[in-house]
């Protein structure tokens, strides 16, 4: 419930937007008196826009539409009106200036009043055909970028796409998010679907690797070294890159799109291993044939799986079926990074969670029934004696 005071508050801030509304019909209309055309070359601007744009400190694009609006506002005073009385914001203004017409002023302030900015702006993009150019500048403009947060173990990814490729990745991402797997603490809740993006994200690019088969296909490079007591460094290092955990180098390099490097203290490579590691494609396919998908309970998928050495080749262990386990990215990186089990049982594959207790799939078998108490036992067993009658 409001308090005393509040109703006060309200009404100045309604004031003060109304003064902030009239002090923006000035500034627009201080630009609709400057030249569009005149060369600002001079004042170090390409044109007008770029010119308030960095008088100003707004965007481009900002600058732009209010300079288009100071065109078109003194063909439109109502609009006018509704934005120094504070009846519209700017940013309703500039939107609807995009195409109202002033025999429609009137309707479409009442309209511009009762829906969001949002709303304006999708019919001023549906009424007004923009000019090719701009889409010839979304394309002109489309860029990538990737970096690496050093202190965090981190990668930064930016993209900037004309809208309709932009659209065409969102629905990929979306496609493929709805097959990764589930973490076993997120059954029966609702997915974490921005981090399920960023799983699928991955998915896509480690299967474009995956289908490669040229011998320059992309590699991921690791360099690890040895102590002088032979024994691994706290970390590995990825080329261009951060330091890794020893357990996320030795998940990668199950993989055989990745590249290891031993080296010794000095930085000196001991052993390179073939970028076409291990399994052998028979072998890929044998695994595949047997495990038929991710061997976690439950979950199966054959999207974007890789081989997994039980004993992992660095501590000796062989490259043989009985050896390997396919398992998805996802689970892979539980056995890895989060300290899951996974063993070998006859023909099932046991998994253990971090704490070493056994991971049983499915909820938990139903108690037994408590048996009776033996006294009742006794007596429903044994009929009940007469009391004795009174004596003759």
């Amino acid at each position: 419930m409001p308090s005393e005071g509040e109703p006060h508050i309200l009404a100045e801030i309604a004031e003060r937007h109304a003064r902030i509304g009239r002090e923006q019909l000035a500034l627009l209309r201080a630009i609709g008196r400057l030249d569009p055309e005149a060369p600002w070359v001079r004042e170090g601007a390409r044109d007008l826009p770029h010119l308030l744009a960095m008088r100003l400190g707004i965007s481009e694009w900002k600058a732009r539409r209010w300079v288009a609006a100071a065109r078109r506002l003194p063909e439109l005073p109502g609009v006018a009106d509704a934005l120094a009385s504070g009846a519209l914001s700017l940013d309703k203004v500039v939107e609807l200036t995009r195409f109202a017409a002033p025999e429609d002023e009137a309707r479409l302030i009442r309209w511009a009043r009762h829906v969001s900015v949002w709303a304006i702006r999708r019919r001023g993009d549906l009424v007004e055909r923009a000019p090719v150019r701009e889409d010839r500048r979304a394309q002109r403009d489309r860029r990538v970028e990737w970096w690496f947060l050093q202190d965090e173990r981190r990668f930064g990814l930016l993209a900037h796409l004309p809208a309709a490729e932009g659209a065409a990745v969102a629905a990929a991402l979306e496609r493929w998010s709805e097959r990764v797997p589930a973490a076993p603490d997120e059954e029966g809740s609702p997915p974490d679907l921005p981090a399920r993006r960023a799983d699928a994200l991955v998915a896509m690019a480690q299967a474009s690797l995956a289908a490669e088969d040229r011998a320059d296909r992309p590699t991921v490079v690791v360099h690890t070294r040895l102590e002088p007591s032979g024994g691994p460094t706290p970390g590995a290092e990825l080329e261009r890159g951060p330091v890794l955990h020893p357990e996320t180098a030795r998940r990668l390099s199950c993989d055989a799109r990745v590249q290891v490097v031993l080296e010794d203290g000095h930085g000196n490579a001991l052993r390179v291993s073939p970028i076409r590691r291990f399994p052998p494609e028979w072998m890929l396919r044998q695994l595949r044939y047997r495990d038929r998908g991710c061997v976690f309970p439950g979950c199966g998928t054959t999207a974007f799986t890789v081989a997994h050495h039980l004993r992992h080749w660095s501590r000796g262990g062989p490259t043989e079926l009985a050896n390997l386990a396919l398992l998805c990215s996802f689970h892979h990186r539980l056995v890895h990074e989060e300290g899951w089990r996974l063993h070998r049982d006859g023909d099932v594959f046991a998994w253990r969670r971090p704490d070493g207790r056994p991971y049983r799939p499915g909820p938990p078998p139903p108690a037994p029934a408590a048996p009776p108490p033996r006294r009742a036992a006794l007596a429903a067993a044994v009929p009940a004696r007469s009391a004795p009658g009174p004596a003759p």
